[in-house]
């Protein structure tokens, strides 16, 4: 075999495997350590590989890291009644916050990779699975032999409003400072970083301080009101923040009920670091920061069919615009509701018929949705 078809196949096993190590590679084309070298060295000269870790030059992605779930939705049939049992429809999806913007991103057309963590199960297998089915890089993320993957288990009314969710999602944890480390060179290599958190403490911290020094923007999407604990007192190098009230007022720590009182804490905010807040409330709409203004764009009014992955639709359409170069929050907003309300009328947690032309046809001069500068 001639040494172009051997690097031609070790180009093709790290294209698999980005993280393979070079004794590996040796072990798997019968070489040398020295001639592997060799010939990273030659596709690095061609620029067909980037150097350390073997990235490699497509279109950068959006990186989206946190949870990949499997969820169950459990749905009443007629009005829920508490304290007893009510018949209802059950189903099981792929789901978690980042798992979700990620495949939003793929429908939407943009080169996207996850790093999650996934048990050595089925569910783990097939969610893997699924998610290169979609166009979603996932080479980097951890398997656990000994761990389940996680659940999320949603209760909803007969009419596809939330009553509550459970999640079981302690895996997450072993996505530590020291693994998103090992995971630094394709970190580097992404356009914009998109963490939920549903990460450790110390990794959140972990991520804005690569942010401070890669120049990668970083967007912070909140899962949940107990989790906003893991969001570190100083936010320098955050790009944007994306909580919905209730969040907002966790990290306050007070109530918010008027606009004056969500303008004070987004500024609040803003001076801890972020330089953007989006604050949503639900079927309202949103506000987003601009400066130390605060704007108001009123939600679209849908027949709700299930609001599970409404909100990551949200930050997903959010991410598509910022991704394009565009830093108006005003116009990434708009998409945002238009990709909200498209999941909330569909059974999926991802609209199937979600595509980036729905988002072209949204532009900075439509003024179809209602816009309120906050005077409150």
């Amino acid at each position: 075999m001639t040494d172009s078809s051997k690097k031609e196949q070790l180009y093709q096993l790290i294209r698999a495997n980005p993280f393979i190590s070079q004794q590996d590679l040796a072990v798997e084309l019968r070489l040398s350590r020295s001639a592997v070298a060799g010939h990273i060295a030659g596709l690095i000269r061609e620029r067909r590989l980037l150097g350390r870790a073997y990235v490699l030059p497509d279109k950068r992605p959006v990186m989206c890291i946190g949870a990949a779930n499997l969820d169950r939705k459990l749905r009443t049939i007629e009005a829920m009644q508490l304290g007893t049992s009510n018949p209802a429809t059950a189903e099981e999806v792929y789901g978690g916050v980042a798992r979700n913007i990620a495949e939003n991103l793929a429908r939407l057309n943009l080169p996207v990779a996850l790093l999650t963590a996934l048990g050595d199960d089925g569910a783990g297998r097939n969610l893997q699975d699924h998610a290169e089915a979609a166009g979603i890089d996932t080479r980097g993320s951890l398997k656990l032999p000994d761990n389940a993957t996680g659940t999320y288990t949603a209760i909803l009314d007969d009419k596809g409003e939330l009553v509550v969710a459970l999640a079981d999602m302690a895996l997450y944890d072993h996505i530590t400072p020291a693994f998103l480390a090992s995971r630094q060179p394709q970190r580097s290599a992404a356009a914009m970083t998109v963490a939920d958190l549903n990460l450790p403490a110390d990794s959140i911290t972990a991520l804005l301080d690569s942010a401070r020094g890669d120049n990668v923007p970083l967007v912070i999407v909140a899962v949940s009101q107990p989790k906003m604990a893991r969001l570190p007192a100083s936010l320098q190098g955050l790009r944007l923040l994306i909580l919905n009230r209730g969040e907002l007022e966790t990290r306050a720590g007070r109530a918010l009920p008027t606009e004056a009182d969500v303008r004070a804490a987004c500024n609040e905010v803003r001076l801890q670091g972020a330089q953007d807040v989006i604050v949503t409330c639900g079927s309202q709409g949103v506000y987003h920061t601009r400066g130390a203004e605060l704007v108001w764009l009123a939600a679209h009014q849908v027949d709700v069919v299930d609001v599970t992955g409404a909100g990551d639709a949200f930050s997903a359409a959010i991410c598509w615009s910022l991704y394009q170069g565009s830093d108006d929050l005003t116009l990434a907003c708009r998409r945002g509701l238009k990709v909200a309300a498209m999941t909330l009328e569909s059974q999926e947690t991802v609209s199937p018929v979600l595509a980036a032309d729905v988002l072209d046809e949204i532009h900075d001069f439509d003024m179809s949705a209602p816009l309120f500068p906050s005077k409150g």
